[in-house]
């Protein structure tokens, strides 16, 4: 029987030897990815950072007066001027499970790697430009902190202070824009610059980076004009875009098809319209952009009469939806306008600007020329602020020619706006800012951004009957997810009592 066992004994032992030899191997899944390349992450985040649906329709391009839906439910937010909990969470969610987690983590990945010093920098510039949407947006949020989760086991990251979270953008931008080097290592799969072709892609990036460090800059006019001033004089002397090839975007195909596209060509197609105001300043100042952006389906009495047999894309007879109403009250309004329903009103085409595969822009050499004409202006800056203007005026007409279908501008029609459109003595601020509203057209965090800003251009407060908003005309933040106060709920309320209340009113730092 001792014999027995022995042998048993043995035997397992032999076994249990024999099993562990190449048992990593084995279970080891050989297709399974152990480190990915952090120029992936930086695409992975790009891609996510697209204008969509969410947010950007729900509130933002309707506060500053671009489109309106009458419809409520799902899409309910400023165009009733109430807080949907379920769409100001899309950019939040999309940031920081997304985007910031990408980049944080591709950070850090090579933060000691001496070969890979552009990568980072150009890690480091993304990061600061979703942090910018992400903080103008919300005002306080988790920064320093933010997506360390994994890394440092972070999972209740503190909210940090706006006045500290620019700082620290700024500063992000002035080192990451200076170390960028074309002799350094080369950055060829990254999809902004070196994907459309750019040859040298990160003298691009750094033009971008500076190009952001003037829009941060300008953001704090009005509550520190001093550091503005410095930053954004840094800027412009580093290097600021010098042409539409230096633009931001993101160019859709069918693999990565235009969130805002998918949507308005899917069940949101007949609910979105252009805003009255909106329409309206394009046709009082004969703006060629007009017909590029909108078509009308004249006669439609509901969504299924919306097709190209009744579109008519004749600019003088766009008809903009007003605020103040939803489905069941516009009627006053659809007779007094001489439409034949609220689906009759001018909608973005969405064969072309609203179509699937149409670019989305992040930051453009337009929009950067009039913030430069504006720092010129406001005496920060050495320049011709009516050269800028009008530099900046052209580049986004030329920049239609990007979009799908027969949206180029001539020649003739940009030189007929431009003789009519130069700066007058007192009304440069506002001239400019209302260059810069059509200039972001469909980028609702940036429009939003630069309208709390500025003030301009100056439009009509929504009036709809069931508003939420009791002291202000404008709703001035989005709110913090619920979820936030489930998981973070510590953290969030520090930021509340600090920031003020949880609202559609409270003003972020620097709108003060």
């Amino acid at each position: 029987m001792k014999n027995i066992i022995r042998y048993i004994a043995i035997s397992f032992l032999v076994f249990n030897v024999s099993c562990d030899n190449g048992f990593d191997e084995l279970n080891t899944d050989p297709v399974r990815l152990t480190s990915i390349d952090p120029t992936f992450q930086l695409n992975t985040a790009i891609i996510g950072s697209a204008p969509g649906y969410g947010d950007n329709l729900t509130y933002e391009v309707t506060i500053v007066r671009q489109m309106i839906t009458p419809f409520t439910g799902v899409g309910s937010g400023a165009n009733i001027n109430q807080d949907n909990r379920a769409a100001t969470l899309f950019l939040w969610n999309s940031s920081y499970q997304t985007t910031i987690k990408n980049l944080v983590d591709g950070i850090a990945a090579i933060a000691d790697d001496p070969e890979k010093t552009n990568l980072r920098s150009i890690l480091r510039i993304w990061r600061v430009h979703e942090f910018l949407k992400v903080t103008d947006t919300y005002g306080d949020v988790p920064y320093f902190e933010a997506g360390k989760g994994f890394l440092e086991d972070i999972p209740f990251p503190e909210y940090t202070p706006q006045a500290d979270i620019y700082n620290d953008l700024l500063n992000e931008l002035e080192e990451a824009s200076a170390a960028l080097n074309p002799a350094n290592d080369a950055v060829d799969q990254e999809i902004m610059y070196a994907g459309a072709g750019i040859g040298d892609n990160i003298s691009a990036w750094k033009r971008l980076g500076y190009s952001l460090m003037l829009r941060a800059a300008m953001r704090l006019v009005k509550v520190d004009p001093a550091k503005a001033q410095e930053y954004a004089a840094k800027a412009i002397g580093g290097g600021v875009m010098t042409s539409n090839e230096d633009n931001a975007l993101l160019r859709h195909d069918a693999s990565f098809r235009n969130e805002l596209g998918t949507n308005l060509n899917g069940g949101q197609a007949p609910f979105y319209y252009l805003d009255e105001e909106f329409v309206d300043f394009l046709q009082a100042n004969d703006d060629p952009r007009l017909p590029a952006i909108a078509v009308r389906y004249v006669g439609a009495e509901s969504g299924g009469d919306q097709i190209e047999d009744n579109a008519n894309r004749d600019p003088d007879i766009q008809i903009g939806m007003p605020q103040g109403y939803d489905n069941t009250t516009i009627s006053p309004a659809v007779e007094n306008d001489g439409v034949a329903s609220l689906f009759a009103y001018s909608q973005l085409d969405r064969s072309r600007l609203g179509s699937p595969e149409a670019p989305s822009f992040f930051v453009t050499y337009s929009q950067t020329l009039l913030l430069y004409a504006e720092a010129v202006v406001r005496g920060w800056a050495s320049g011709d602020a009516n050269a800028l203007y009008q530099e900046a005026i052209r580049a986004n007409m030329e920049q239609f020619a990007d979009w799908p279908g027969n949206t180029t501008i001539a020649e003739a029609d940009i030189q007929d706006y431009l003789s009519t459109h130069e700066l007058t003595s007192g009304m440069e601020i506002e001239q400019i800012n209302n260059q810069y509203w059509i200039s972001t057209f469909l980028n609702g965090s940036e429009s939003w951004a630069n309208f709390r800003r500025t003030g301009f251009p100056v439009v009509a407060p929504n009036t709809y009957p069931g508003s939420e908003l009791q002291n202000e005309p404008f709703i001035r933040r989005l709110t913090y997810p619920d979820s936030e106060k489930t998981v973070n709920s510590s953290n969030l309320q520090e930021a509340v009592a600090r920031q003020g209340p949880d609202n559609l009113e409270t003003r972020i730092w620097w709108d003060q």
